[in-house]
């Protein structure tokens, strides 16, 4: 009996690591990778923070990289005037054909929302942007922004609601990422000649420097390593249902609700980008 007890209290000890693993120390995670010191990891691995000034922006990558995942992280983006800065988190492979996926928050005047901007590469080719407001003020608290990535397609969320999906169209002759591991990139940079109003709207640097803020890094997913790929969950529980899910019911209503309310733009509504005919999949999807 007293084996028994011991065992037991051995297994708890070693679940509830791997618990507290699953939380995320962000030095495991990730490295900074520039910025000269405006990239911190704080509170024992359990904040990083990326800053911008009139001299240089930020930014990390993931020590991982990754082929096909669920990867979710909190983000609390650059409050008051963030006009002219960009904080981008994506997923992206290296080359010129490159794949690629890509969440970006542009800057706004104060009071003003920011615009998420979210594209899709494939082999090097992109142009498939979508944008939405969100539904809350994004610098206010922490809110979870999510890529879930399988076979059958690529799912952005936001705090667990979907926003876009990307189907997996090979049959139809349209590339899907599958190939190609990536890792997880993202910078605080100065886009102040595009990212507000087409670029009319400049950085204010007496507000200097911009901050924004990363906690709660969690991925299940494939790590990719000397050519081979390791699928494992860093949750509690070890189950990899994120590689056969796909949105049920309640999701694909909830999508809808986003792009009807909160969408601004759609590649797949661009007549004047695209007078000889949308991209294929815009009609198959």
């Amino acid at each position: 009996m007293t084996k028994i007890f011991l065992v037991l209290v051995l297994l708890q000890t070693l679940f509830n690591i791997l618990v507290v693993a699953s939380a995320g120390n962000l030095n495991q995670d990730f490295d900074l990778t520039w910025g000269d010191g405006r990239a911190q990891i704080l509170d024992n691995g359990q904040l990083l923070t990326l800053s911008l000034d009139k001299t240089s922006g930020s930014g990390f990558r993931s020590k991982n990289q990754y082929l096909f995942g669920k990867i979710d992280m909190q983000i609390k983006l650059v409050p008051g005037n963030s006009a002219g800065t960009v904080t981008a988190y994506y997923l992206s492979s290296l080359g010129s054909t490159h794949d690629e996926i890509d969440f970006e928050f542009l800057g706004n005047l104060s009071g003003d929302p920011y615009i998420l901007h979210t594209n899709v590469f494939t082999q090097g080719k992109g142009n498939r942007e979508q944008q939405f407001y969100l539904w809350f003020d994004p610098t206010k608290d922490f809110h979870t922004y999510s890529i879930l990535w399988n076979p059958q397609s690529i799912i952005f969320s936001v705090d667990g609601t979907p926003i876009r999906q990307f189907k997996n169209l090979e049959s139809k002759g349209i590339p899907f990422p599958k190939n190609q591991a990536m890792s997880i990139y993202s910078s605080l940079w100065n886009a102040d000649d595009w990212a507000t109003r087409g670029g009319l709207v400049k950085a204010d640097w007496s507000k200097a420097p911009f901050t924004a803020s990363y906690r709660n890094f969690n991925a299940q997913a494939c790590t990719w390593s000397s050519g081979s790929s390791h699928c494992s969950s860093s949750s509690s529980s070890s189950s990899s249902s994120w590689l056969s899910q796909s949105l049920d019911a309640t999701g694909q209503e909830r999508i809808k609700w986003v792009q009807k309310n909160y969408m601004i733009y759609n590649y797949c509504r661009d007549t004047k980008r695209f007078p000889q005919g949308f991209p294929a999949e815009c009609s198959l999807a």
